[in-house]
């Protein structure tokens, strides 16, 4: 395995117990075709066994009544680990672009807290920038951040100055990959599924230029199979394995060919809401100056 990525082995989820489509923010949702709780329920704990089993360490909180798009843990916040710091766990609450999902925050950030996580805000009560965490992935030298239908450009510059490190924005134009982890799923330290459509020309560019090995992703691959909204959980002594909703024959070839394996995981029902896998999980443990090169002062970088 070619430079394997450090972070994959701890997550934080929330289990599905008030799953539903209640409105409609992303091309996915239908309020008439709703989820059946109890399969939606069977596929999570799929999911977590998965994640388990795989020596990963799994967290789980609550989820609020009120909040039925709280299951995509992976946009409640941006986790990282700050080492030497007296409170090195670090996150950065969302700010999310529309009101239905803003009252997650709020139970999640109590949760963090209340487990040891340092707390800061983009913005909140509807002030501030918008900053999704779906939209933000640490790779090569640099925080790669989405930006467009749900983060705002301005955020970009609030998580380069918060963090100390390099931002490079991407900016998102397709409606149907709304969040940059529908197009993007780094791999190892060279390689990642990467779904250009996703993009404006130069970002797509830029994207790219970054990523030396890139699994590029056809747009219908991308949306037809939520391939991209995959994870990759690293193992000592074993080949890295990539836990997927679906994989394509010609992924799946290229994906075996570099040596690692595929866990496949049926979490169709919340395809329903617009989100796979990655959206269903939380990274923890992300570290700056190792998976994150410290910037002093942060420094954003935009394409073009």
């Amino acid at each position: 395995m070619n430079g394997t990525l450090a972070w994959g082995r701890h997550y934080a989820m929330v289990e599905p117990t008030h799953f539903r489509v209640e409105y409609v923010i992303n091309p996915f949702m239908d309020p008439a075709l709703q989820p059946d709780p109890q399969l939606a329920m069977l596929q999570w704990h799929a999911l977590q066994r998965t994640l388990e089993g795989l020596g990963a360490r799994v967290e789980v909180l609550p989820q609020r009544a009120d909040s039925p798009d709280m299951v995509y843990a992976m946009n409640l916040g941006l986790a990282v680990v700050d080492p030497g710091a007296a409170q090195p766990q670090r996150m950065t609450m969302s700010h999310m672009r529309y009101a239905e999902r803003r009252a997650e925050t709020l139970t999640a950030r109590s949760w963090f807290a209340e487990h040891g996580w340092r707390i800061a805000m983009v913005g909140r009560d509807g002030v501030g920038p918008h900053l999704e965490a779906g939209d933000a992935f640490a790779f090569g030298d640099a925080l790669v951040v989405g930006y467009g239908p749900r983060t705002e450009e301005l955020a970009l510059k609030h998580l380069a100055t918060e963090l100390g490190v390099r931002v490079r924005g991407l900016r998102i134009v397709h409606p149907g990959m709304y969040h940059l982890d529908l197009a993007f799923c780094p791999l190892d330290e060279r390689r990642a599924l990467v779904c250009p459509s996703a993009l404006d020309a130069a970002s797509a560019d830029a994207l790219l230029d970054l990523v030396p090995e890139p699994l590029v992703l056809t747009e219908e691959e991308a949306l037809g199979t939520f391939c991209a909204n995959s994870v990759v959980v690293p193992r000592e002594g074993a080949p890295d394995v990539v836990v997927m909703p679906a994989c394509p024959d010609r992924v799946r070839e290229q994906l075996e060919a570099w040596g690692f394996e595929i866990a496949l995981v049926d979490v169709s029902e919340f395809h329903k809401g617009g989100g796979s896998i990655r959206c269903l999980t939380n990274p923890l443990d992300v570290t700056l100056g190792r998976d994150l090169p410290r910037v002093p002062g942060g420094e954003v970088v935009l394409p073009g």
